[in-house]
């Protein structure tokens, strides 16, 4: 084993550099795409190959790895190590190279395994894929191979948790998302608590529903006025997320749902007002607010609204509050003299969110009806995730006196991992691209046992839920030639997600006949009465526009037709499917710069995307398939506006169990009022879920100077 010491740069300019001069144009007004090229050849030669620990042999470095504590020897006993050596050799002959500065540079900043100093890499782009793959197949040599295809020429790419932990000693757990209910007693309370500690220690987001918690103000022990409502709770939520992050790498964040007719909905929202009491300000955790059908009708009609007792609701009904339809109920309880109730204008929940949207991006919006309405799981959901895509059904869990589990619930863990889009349209088979992808995130479920919260632990082993995502739309379709949100885009979106549809449930399917079992619960599920596939097998899906015929046509991927439906419908009933939920379309963050693709289905920020990383400052990333030729292509989401965002979410909807994480875009001139009104765009479109809101800020003119790089850096 050596190590080289770093040389200096060779050329006239750093990579730190040739990555700025993206953000100038060229003596002719066009993009040095090149010079972004040049950057992340220049980072290999001037960095990466400099900071890299060489050995003499694979032989070498994985004995090494192993003895050193790097890696985990279990999985790797499971392959021969001529195995070993085969499928390193088959990463390395695809001759993989970044496609952009800020995809290399993330890349070893963020997931390469690093010596425990962190000075010098021990693991490129192909040993990291080959470390995943040989964890996930789980000794099948087949599968691990497929699953190096499918990762390698960057089809598939696993989640930040999945693709940073596979295969190393010390790590964090494979899964991306918890999602934890609170009941309304100390017992339940001090677990969330404690959960929320050990879940971000492990990395991933929690997210914690509150919306049982008794109101402030209301009875404890029949003692009028000693609650002191939800604000308490999330102070101490926040300090178990600010103390467990300061343990680990991968900052575990938190998220608190509140249903938006709970007594204690406007102290909730306040915590985010940028001038709000120290006393209750929130700084670290998410919002998120879960609004009911009749609240939208109610603000539609300029009418108040009632805000209802948890405490008076579950005493009443004999379910929490989480548990119940507040549109249905909501006549019934304002009628019953047994739940105390106060009212609030409609209208002016719906402007105090959008006020904080403009503010902070929050909170987070679960349309509660919309989400039941279209899950196809027997139970209710009533909150979602950090990134409010995934959308799955909890029960409660109740505790003995000394804390321990009286009646475990089922409480959400959830992995995910998405495709490239374009990447996938160019695969040789797209079966089983799709395929492989359900496979992959299928090991990442039957790996997690999460221990130290038992109730995440059963969900987990009942439902085998995943989240297939997807990214790249934007970059596929400018590639294509095709507008974001024009008719033909839609057209695409609509037929694209409804052909991933079929594939996935094919494969969970085909995984429940192999292993005999389907997820806890099918027999009551509408896969299992065939109500699911009533919409594909009564009307023929198909193309509308000739462009997207074509598009499928030219790639050899055939379009599931009513026959096609029918047959699954019957396999599906007869063998059931071992996925309780199959997709979730996340926004993929970093890991769309390392796989080259625009981030989730949305449209891009900006043409060349600017980003603050660390001590290196500004950092530029160019669009995917970006060129100086197709620029008209790539409108970004500010100059596209809201509806044809919606509009292109809402064809993907359609084909997805779970949600997407929507960020609606307004431009600087947006009010309150255009927040609100796409807010019921959305609704109408049958939208589940609104992640942030973003108002661009203008930037200040008049300072470029030509040929400057320093301004730049």
């Amino acid at each position: 084993m050596e190590t080289t010491v770093k040389d200096k740069p060779r050329g006239n300019y750093s990579y730190h550099e040739l990555n700025a001069m993206l953000n100038l144009y060229d003596a002719n007004g066009k993009i040095q795409f090149d010079k972004d090229k040049e950057a992340a050849r220049e980072y290999f030669l001037e960095h990466v190959n400099m900071s890299t620990v060489f050995f003499h042999s694979l032989r070498e470095r994985i004995d090494y790895l192993v003895e050193h504590e790097y890696y985990e020897p279990d999985f790797l006993e499971k392959y021969s190590f001529e195995f070993i050596e085969e499928i390193t050799k088959l990463a390395y002959s695809y001759k993989f190279r970044f496609e952009s500065f800020l995809g290399a540079f993330k890349f070893y900043t963020s997931y390469a395994l690093k010596t425990f100093d962190g000075a010098r890499y021990l693991e490129r782009f192909e040993d990291r894929v080959v470390m995943v793959a040989l964890t996930l197949a789980e000794g099948n040599e087949n599968t691990a191979k497929m699953l190096v295809d499918e990762m390698i020429t960057g089809r598939f790419q696993p989640a930040t948790p999945t693709f940073l932990n596979c295969g190393k000693k010390s790590r964090g757990e494979y899964v991306s998302c918890f999602l934890l209910r609170t009941e309304d007693n100390m017992e339940s309370i001090a677990r969330a608590v404690n959960s929320s500690l050990q879940l971000s220690k492990r990395g991933g987001g929690v997210a914690l529903s509150l919306t049982n918690i008794r109101e402030s103000g209301a009875p404890i022990k029949k003692i009028e006025g000693q609650s002191s409502g939800v604000i308490p709770v999330m102070k101490m939520l926040e300090d178990a997320f600010s103390y467990a992050n300061q343990l680990g790498a991968r900052q575990g964040a938190g998220a608190v749902y509140l249903n938006v007719h709970h007594p204690d909905i406007m102290k909730f929202l306040d915590t985010k007002r940028e001038n709000a009491d120290e006393k209750i300000r929130i700084k670290t955790l998410s919002l998120g607010v879960v609004v009911p059908d009749i609240t939208l009708e109610l603000a539609k009609n300029n009418e108040d609204m009632y805000l209802f007792s948890p405490y008076d609701v579950e005493k009443v009904y004999g379910v929490p509050f989480s548990d119940i339809s507040v549109t249905e109920k909501y006549q019934e309880m304002v009628d019953d003299a047994r739940i105390k109730k106060t009212k609030i204008k409609a209208r002016q929940l719906f402007e105090t969110i959008a006020e904080l949207q403009f503010e902070s991006g929050y909170p987070y919006i679960v349309y509660e009806d919309t989400v039941n309405r279209e899950n196809p799981i027997a139970g209710r959901i009533n909150m979602s995730n950090l990134c409010s895509e995934i959308l799955q059904v909890n029960t409660p869990t109740t505790y003995n006196a000394d804390l321990s589990y009286n009646e475990v619930g089922k409480d959400i863990s959830c992995n995910l991992g998405s495709m490239n889009i374009a990447m996938a349209m160019d695969s040789p088979d797209f079966a089983r691209t799709i395929e492989a992808a359900i496979r992959a995130l299928t090991a990442v479920s039957d790996l997690s046992s999460i221990d130290s919260v038992t109730s995440i632990k059963y969900g987990n082993e009942q439902s085998h839920a995943i989240g297939l995502g997807q990214m790249n739309l934007h970059g596929y379709l400018a590639r294509e030639r095709v507008h974001y949100g024009s008719e033909e885009g839609i057209d695409f979106t609509n037929i694209y997600f409804y052909t991933v549809l079929f594939h996935a449930l094919k494969a969970s399917n085909k995984i429940a006949m192999e292993r005999k079992q389907t997820f806890g619960g099918f027999e009551n599920s509408k896969y299992a009465s065939g109500e699911f596939f009533e919409k594909y097998v009564s009307k023929e899906w198909k193309p509308k526009t000739d462009k997207v015929a074509k598009l499928f046509a030219d790639a050899g991927i055939s379009i599931p037709d009513q026959t096609d439906w029918t047959q699954l419908k019957n396999s599906v009933m007869t063998h059931g499917i071992y996925n309780q939920n199959l997709q979730a379309v996340p926004p993929t963050g970093s890991i769309s710069y390392i796989n080259n693709s625009t981030s989730s289905i949305h449209p891009v920020a900006s043409k060349i995307e600017i980003r603050k990383e660390g001590k290196l400052g500004r950092v530029y990333y160019p669009a995917p398939f970006l060129t100086n030729d197709n620029l008209e292509y790539y409108e970004d989401a500010y100059e596209l506006g809201p509806e044809k965002i919606i509009d292109t979410y809402a064809a993907a909807t359609q084909h997805v169990d779970q949600g997407l994480s929507l960020t609606l875009f307004f431009k600087d001139t947006a009010t309150t009022r255009d927040v609100n009104k796409a807010q019921i765009q959305a609704w109408r479109a049958g939208i589940k879920t609104i992640y942030y809101v973003r108002i661009r800020q203008m930037a200040l003119e008049g300072t470029a100077v030509d040929e400057c790089v320093s301004c730049m850096l």
